[in-house]
């Protein structure tokens, strides 16, 4: 995040908002435009992509389902928009401690212990590293003593939009982004690959809620996409996992999609124009 942080400074921050005698390096400085970039940033990837999604991607015909509530779409971003603040304050101080120098983030490619194919094996343990931590976490979030407090309110989207990616309580919304946080302080990563990867995970928690479920035939049990997801919001207990169906069948969670075998939404609105 200082590669951000250090190119607001720059080009915005430092001739044109802070006054010339606070420094750059200043502990509260940082967090203040931490804070401030943070919710720009991330209000900025929700409704680009969300608004992308919702707009190219996503079949209207879905908000015809009886389980598609009304307004729908405007209470998913409300309930998202008011979230992400609070979800950016622990947030912003893990970004904190990165740029303050305590996490293993990296500039420079030789800086890799084994150069470019270190690179590439770092997105790859990045992607599993998470997954595995989202499921578990995501897991636990279903747990009765913490459901209803915490979890329930992002249940309320059975037919899921595109802008229901973010519409949780900040409790649940922070901690399932944890594993992206935690990563970095534990294993090597290129700070360029990091954000790379930030936007990545923003955009696919969008993609898994956007009612598209299409995916080629070889990987429908191995990813876990739009129609995993649309399960689990119908039927709770399925398809913990962000990308992978890995851990849901290590832990006895998966569920072959309904849209898979006839069963999904899209069958049940062909069959109410049939009646």
């Amino acid at each position: 995040m200082d590669l951000v942080l250090n190119a607001a400074d720059y080009h915005l921050l430092t001739p044109y908002v802070y006054p010339s005698a606070w420094p750059e390096n200043e502990p509260f400085r940082q967090l203040l435009s931490l804070f401030v970039i943070t919710n720009l940033g991330a209000l900025a990837l929700y409704l680009l992509f969300g608004t992308l999604s919702y707009y190219f991607i996503f079949d209207h015909e879905l908000k015809k389902h009886p389980q598609f509530l009304e307004n729908q779409v405007q209470r998913e971003i409300t309930f998202a928009v008011r979230s992400l603040p609070w979800i950016s304050v622990p947030t912003v101080a893990l970004f904190f401690a990165e740029v303050r120098g305590y996490s293993k983030l990296y500039d420079n490619i030789e800086d890799s212990p084994y150069g470019w194919s270190g690179v590439i094996l770092s997105m790859l343990s990045f992607l599993f590293f998470t997954d595995m931590g989202i499921y578990w976490i995501h897991r636990f979030l279903h747990h009765k003593l913490l459901y209803k407090r915490f979890h329930k309110p992002h249940h309320l989207w059975k037919i899921s939009t595109p802008f229901a990616s973010h519409a949780f309580h900040p409790v649940d919304g922070f901690m399932q982004s944890l594993p992206y946080h935690i990563y970095p302080f534990l294993f090597p990563l290129h700070k360029v690959t990091y954000l790379g990867l930030y936007i990545f995970v923003n955009v696919w928690t969008i993609s898994i809620h956007d009612g598209d479920y299409r995916v080629p035939k070889i990987l429908r049990h191995v990813i876990n996409g739009s129609a995993h997801h649309t399960d689990h919001h119908l039927y709770f207990d399925y398809n913990y996992g962000q990308y992978f169906t890995l851990w849901d069948k290590i832990g006895g969670s998966y569920k072959s999609p309904t849209s898979f075998e006839g069963k999904g939404p899209h069958d049940y609105l062909r069959k109410l124009r049939e009646k």
